[in-house]
């Protein structure tokens, strides 16, 4: 799309020719013959504004040449690059420039002075990923003055230069890099595991140290020796995330070790796609599904570890919901595409133990046939609120509302885990190996 231009005076030129109107009104009132000393003062200024305009670096000229990412990591800062060259002549004089995009980005600075050299100029932006999806550098203004410094000439570029923002898979990768590289985990190594587990593998003879409880005794009075049932550990359990999309997972939840704000919805997908990474290392299957007033996404569990990229990119579709969730759509739905016992992992948050009811009935009737994991999002604002020591009655009330909601959240808290559901409220900071280590311990306790 073609620029636009702009010619309009500076705060200069129009303060300089403003001098002009008390001259020529006190010339008028003193020496009447002389008060065209005052106009003439008024349309010299204004000749010299428009020699400064036709002495100013032209503005086809200022062609800008953009560097920018092509993709990004939501909650990641980049930076872009724009050189403008202009040909030899008149250098603009003190240029500036703004970049616009959408809502899924900040821009800093608001306007940057660019720097000259040879033949050119450059100016530096930061751009913050805010949200996942679609981002957009929408516009970029470019404004410079004459050599005289009483007209700004100024240029606006469409750019309309759109790239994606996804989570963060880069931190998914390095996170489980680091965490293959030790022993002790649970279900890190692939070879097939006897005597624990789930799955019948085979008879073997009983021997001295070996659980009791695994005799088969049929099968020893047949053969007529003591003869042990062996398992092996299941690789192919269905891991589906759930996530509640509605709008209380949209408000932003904020790292207190770093001070970066991310919405609840992407430090839970953060959290999922790393789990989901670990799982297909595994073995195991991972699956994927979305609700807010109502479901709008499901993909079956997949396996194998070349599936985490169309998880990945299964997930960009999960967006943000300004609807209030409804759990009993949402729930009993993804129960109903359920075929066979699956581990549920739901990262939802709420508000107080009214708005919870109905989620509590719903998780019920989920642990009739699967495993749950409950994720909620500690509210760390809330927390700081009830620790401070209130100074002003004001202050004194607010912390008492605080420890309400947070008496009510507990209470939720605690039924859930008396239900049986395996509850993990964290902070935003451990929000991703709470999540892992729940993981890993059901797996090591054979729950799954």
């Amino acid at each position: 799309m073609k620029f636009r231009t702009q010619t309009y005076p500076t705060r200069r030129a129009v303060f300089t020719a403003a001098l002009g109107l008390p001259a020529t009104l006190i010339l008028a009132l003193v020496v009447p013959d002389l008060w065209v000393l005052g106009a003439g003062w008024v349309a010299a200024i204004l000749g010299l504004v428009a020699l400064d305009a036709l002495l100013a670096t032209s503005v086809p000229r200022m062609e800008p040449s953009i560097d920018a990412p092509g993709s990004g990591y939501v909650g990641h800062d980049y930076d872009v690059r724009i050189t403008t060259e202009f040909a030899a002549g008149v250098p603009p004089r003190k240029p500036e420039l703004r970049l616009t995009a959408n809502d899924r980005l900040s821009v800093s600075p608001s306007t940057a002075q660019a720097g000259l050299g040879d033949g050119g100029m450059l100016a530096l932006f930061n751009i913050r990923t805010e949200l996942r999806g679609t981002a957009e550098l929408e516009r970029l203004w470019t404004r410079w003055q004459g050599p005289l410094g009483l007209v700004w000439r100024q240029r606006i570029d469409p750019l309309l230069r759109e790239f994606p923002v996804t989570s963060d898979t880069k931190m998914v990768r390095d996170t489980a890099a680091e965490i293959f590289t030790k022993d002790a985990n649970i279900g890190q190594k692939l070879q097939r595991m006897r005597g624990d587990g789930t799955e019948f593998d085979g008879l073997t003879e009983f021997m001295p140290g070996m659980d009791k409880r695994s005799i088969d005794w049929k099968h020893s009075a047949r053969h007529g020796t003591l003869l042990s049932r062996e398992f092996r550990t299941e690789r192919n359990h269905n891991i589906v995330f759930a996530f509640d999309t509605g709008h209380i997972m949209a408000e932003a939840a904020e790292d207190v070790e770093t001070g970066e704000s991310m919405t609840k919805l992407d430090r839970a997908l953060n959290a999922a796609l790393l789990m989901s990474f670990v799982s297909l290392k595994i073995g195991d299957k991972v699956g994927l599904y979305a609700f807010d007033e109502k479901p709008y996404l499901y993909a079956p569990a997949i396996g194998n570890t070349r599936s985490f990229s169309q998880i990945r990119r299964v997930s960009a579709k999960i967006d943000y919901s300004n609807a209030e969730t409804n759990f009993t759509l949402g729930l009993s739905q993804l129960a109903q595409n359920l075929q066979r016992r699956t581990l549920i992992v739901v990262f939802t948050d709420f508000v107080d133990s009214t708005q919870a009811e109905l989620m509590v009935e719903n998780m019920a009737r989920l642990l009739k046939r699967h495993i749950v994991i409950f994720v909620a999002f500690r509210n760390s604002a809330l927390d700081q609120l009830i620790e401070r020591p209130a100074k002003t009655p004001e202050e004194a009330a607010a912390s008492l509302i605080g420890d309400g909601l947070m008496r009510e959240r507990d209470l939720v808290l605690r039924r859930l885990m008396r239900m049986g559901v395996n509850v993990i409220d964290a902070d935003a900071d451990t929000l991703n190996m709470k999540v892992l280590n729940t993981y890993m311990m059901l797996k090591a306790r054979n729950a799954i």
